[in-house]
Formats: structure tokens, C-alpha cells, sequence
């Protein structure tokens, strides 16, 4: 499984966030660091688009795994629950176009 790792102790805005993410992502340099920016580098992991560092298989999942997700949860817990949130999200989109969801969030 193709994994993407956070540092949630780093995250304590949506500018540490967007920047832990295009790292560990391999968002382009374009990325917009908005979550809609995020939701749609997220969205076609199984396209070639040269959106993120990963190209998944038909069955594949991205883990995104937030290690010390309870520091992130004390300071910046709004970020945590829109992330769920976008992931929820993203993984529909895939269902309605018949594909199996792509992410999967890890919290430790």
C-alpha cells in the first residue's frame, strides 16, 4: 500500500498543513494549498495527471497516516475534522465513477 506520512505535531494551521502535504504528497508546484487544491490533487491517483508523486493501481490504496494525530487534534483540530472529512469525499467521488475508494486515514 502506497503511504503518505504527516508529522501532525508539525500541523497547527492550514499553511504548516498544505506544506506538510505537498511534501509528503509530491504536490506540484502549482498546488494552490486550499483544500480544494488538496481535494483535487487527491482525486485522479490513478490518472497519469502529475497531480502528486503517486499513481496508484486499480486497487490500490494511498494510507495517509497522521503520526501524533492527538497534537494535531489539540491545536488544530478544525483541519483534522476537514481532512476526514475531504477523504470521506474523495473516496465517494471514486465510487461514483465505479471505482474502489483510493484513501484510506491513519491516525496514530
Amino acid at each position: 500500500m502506497a503511504t503518505a506520512e504527516l508529522n501532525g505535531a508539525a500541523i497547527t494551521d492550514m499553511t504548516s498543513f498544505h506544506a506538510a502535504c505537498k511534501a509528503a504528497m509530491g504536490f506540484p508546484d502549482t498546488y494552490g494549498a486550499t483544500m480544494d487544491a488538496w481535494v483535487d490533487c487527491l482525486s485522479y491517483l490513478r490518472d497519469d495527471d502529475g497531480m502528486s508523486k503517486f499513481r496508484l493501481k486499480p486497487n490500490e490504496v494511498l494510507d495517509i497516516v497522521i503520526r501524533d494525530a492527538a497534537a494535531m487534534r489539540a491545536a488544530a483540530p478544525d483541519i483534522l475534522e476537514e481532512v476526514t472529512y475531504c477523504v470521506a469525499g474523495i473516496n465517494e467521488r471514486y465510487e461514483d465513477y465505479g471505482e474502489k475508494p483510493a484513501l484510506k486515514l491513519t491516525l496514530k
